[in-house]
């Protein structure tokens, strides 16, 4: 688990929503810069992962990009982007569990075509009987 707050860069500006007099003057949202390739918490290889895994949310000079507004203090904010982002971070960089592929039981088979066979019987007992075929 990493904790990257040291390497978060914070800019702020005002925030919609929620204030009452404060919203139009205070700067509550808060964004969170992380510069994934100047960092010094992860190998070169997590580097990659999160590269790949984090490409919508990276910008163009290869910040990963975090904001929030929910709060109404700029504290509260910086938190929250914190917390958004280690998240992020964390989650890219679990590898998932590999898939064994697995045969279908013959059992599994023979009843699948006993019960499309049932199905057929059923269905040809629906016909309508021609008198010609007698």
């Amino acid at each position: 688990m990493l904790n990257i707050s040291d390497e978060i860069r914070f800019k702020t500006a005002r925030s919609g929503g929620k204030g009452g007099q404060n919203v139009n003057k205070v700067e509550t949202m808060a964004e969170g810069y992380w510069h994934i390739n100047s960092s010094l918490l992860v190998d070169e290889e997590a580097k990659k992962i999160l590269q790949e895994k984090l490409a919508k949310k990276i910008n163009a000079e290869g910040f990963l990009l975090v904001k929030s507004q929910a709060d109404r203090t700029q504290i509260g904010n910086k938190q929250e982007v914190i917390k958004k982002m280690n998240e992020l971070v964390n989650k890219a960089l679990v590898k998932p569990k590999l898939r064994k592929a697995t045969k279908i039981p013959r059992a599994v088979k023979e009843k699948r075509i006993e019960a499309k066979k049932q199905a057929g019987t059923l269905k040809n007992s629906r016909k309508k009987i021609n008198r010609d075929e007698w």
